[in-house]
């Protein structure tokens, strides 16, 4: 049993395609084809990180894919190594269907966006890329929002590793947690 797991594993492992970023002539990301075949790291719902919004009514739930040898990578130095893609998939929440009396279940992609660690490329090491309904995605510019929040408050390399809990405690046992996160944190208890 313990030997087919491994083989398949290792299956796994060699049918999916090399996760370095690939970009187009323009600098748009090339959305990576299989990212539903990466590793799984989280799940939210109707998470936002701005005070409440006005939804109309409207949930989602974010899952949250990484690269797998950014994982395995993650997993012995407690940080991401470089061209680490975490590909933020949001998808609407549906209440009604079939059997289901209550709670959400996902439906349709709403949106996708991806995180990128690329030294070489970029200034700050990473960059955000929206993805409308293409198969490329345009950088968002670095005065969005997005880049100072998650300088100011991720907890490791700009990542929001305190929402993915398999990969807060290695972060703790590596010592990798940011300075602004550990204070916020601090300042939490």
């Amino acid at each position: 049993m313990l030997l087919k797991a491994k083989i398949g594993l290792l299956l796994a492992t060699l049918l999916v395609p090399d996760p370095i970023p690939q970009y187009t002539s323009d600098a748009r990301l090339r959305l990576p084809e299989h990212y539903r075949d990466w590793v799984y790291l989280t799940s939210g719902f109707d998470m936002s990180y701005n005070p409440p919004m006005q939804m109309g009514g409207r949930h989602v739930f974010d899952n949250v894919f990484v690269d797998p040898d950014a994982y395995h990578g993650f997993l012995q130095t407690g940080t991401w190594p470089d061209h680490t893609m975490l590909v933020l998939e949001q998808r609407d929440a549906k209440g009604k269907g079939s059997i289901n009396q209550s709670g959400n279940y996902q439906g349709g992609v709403a949106g996708i966006e991806v995180h990128v660690k690329d030294k070489g490329r970029f200034s700050g090491e990473w960059a955000f890329f929206s993805f409308d309904e293409g198969k490329t995605g345009k950088m968002r510019p670095l005065s969005d929002d997005c880049y100072s929040c998650h300088a100011a408050h991720a907890a490791v390399d700009t990542t929001f590793v305190q929402f993915y809990p398999t990969l807060l405690p290695i972060a703790v046992a590596k010592g990798t947690l940011s300075a602004p996160y550990q204070k916020e944190s601090h300042a939490e208890k």
